[in-house]
């Protein structure tokens, strides 16, 4: 039997989970779990360890070791704040000698958060210290929506490399917009890239002379990549909702620190190979260019749509993002790598791949 979520309390005890921020404790408890497990009954016999950090928090556990020697673990003791992952030496075998209760976490969720929090930890320390009227620090730690851990371990900062984390939060800057604050405009040069760290934006195109709504962003949500990476001017215009803080990334630091580590590209050779094993091709050109062109069994998402239609695609699947150049498939490689999903460019798109 299992329960979605635990106390922080009861997490904050554990290693080394009590180092966290209570904003990341919070995080950790939603993607954690409670096992229940009956007397003399092995809890590992159908769910192993593999790939997961697993407590002890209540009950008694017998452990065997290979050398035949065992010992009885209590739920609750210093003994049992290490996982049992953790163990020196590992145990071979496993009996619960009363009922009891364990907790799992996945290793890779737990280790993004901690790499995060560890490095965001000196801002936060900066962050208290500043004067009451400073505006150009931000306590990254309390950022509830950018720290999401579904945004840390399946977003665009999933695959930041580590070594750029700490670069990435000491070049944001921090602006204090109010309502009605027009931050891009359609036609406008791509400058930035941002994150809304609180407040509401409406993101809107001009259609016919008429100004027609897209979308409204939350604290957390990105925008302004799409001009940034396909070097294009600025499809939509964002205008503050709502008064808001809004971090801004300049160009250079966005494509230095985020668009390359996120941006996969492959030749038409190892896009072919992946294709044979099941990747799928995502034609991102409008439906009268992929209804005159298009590669064997390739779906069509112009890149005006895709981000209505991220709910359709299969996170499970890899797709081989192409367009006639590779400029309007990079936009569009990057956005579906910024969700989490696995997504690759085809270099030179069409045209480079002529036969």
């Amino acid at each position: 039997m299992s329960e979605p979520s635990i106390s922080t309390e009861v997490l904050r005890q554990l290693e080394p989970l009590g180092a966290l921020s209570p904003d990341s404790l919070r995080e950790i408890s939603r993607m954690c779990y409670v096992e229940k497990v009956s007397r003399n009954l092995d809890p590992f016999r159908l769910q192993g360890l593999q790939g997961q950090s697993v407590y002890l928090v209540k009950g008694e556990l017998k452990l065997d070791y290979p050398d035949s020697s065992s010992e009885i673990l209590v739920g609750g003791t210093e003994a049992a704040v290490r996982s049992l992952v953790k163990r020196k030496p590992a145990f071979s075998g496993a009996k619960a000698i009363t009922d009891v209760e364990l907790i799992r976490i996945d290793e890779e969720v737990l280790d993004i958060m901690l790499t995060w929090d560890q490095l965001a930890a000196p801002q936060a320390e900066a962050h208290a210290r500043k004067p009451p009227d400073a505006m150009d620090l931000t306590d990254w730690r309390t950022m509830t929506g950018m720290f999401a851990a579904e945004n840390l371990t399946r977003g665009i900062f999933a695959s930041l490399p580590p070594a750029n984390i700490e670069a990435l939060l000491m070049r944001f800057q921090r602006i204090k917009v109010p309502r009605g604050e027009a931050i891009i405009r359609e036609g406008g040069e791509g400058d930035f890239y941002y994150v809304i760290e609180s407040g509401r934006c409406t993101v809107s195109r001009q259609v016919g002379g008429a100004s027609y709504e897209l979308a409204e962003l939350k604290g957390g949500d990105a925008f302004g990549e799409e001009a940034l990476v396909a070097n294009a001017k600025r499809n939509a215009n964002v205008t503050m909702k709502t008064d808001g803080v809004l971090l801004r990334l300049a160009k250079a630091d966005f494509i230095e620190l985020l668009k390359e580590p996120l941006m996969h590209r492959i030749s038409r050779q190892e896009a072919e190979a992946k294709v044979a094993s099941g990747a799928i091709w995502l034609d991102v050109r409008f439906a009268a260019e992929y209804n005159a062109e298009k590669l064997p069994g390739a779906i069509n998402i112009p890149l005006n749509e895709i981000r209505n239609l991220f709910g359709s695609l299969d996170r499970q699947k890899e797709y081989i993002v192409y367009c006639q150049s590779g400029r309007r498939s990079s936009a569009a490689a990057f956005l579906l790598s910024q969700r989490g999903y696995k997504a690759y460019l085809l270099e030179g798109g069409l045209r480079g791949n002529a036969a």
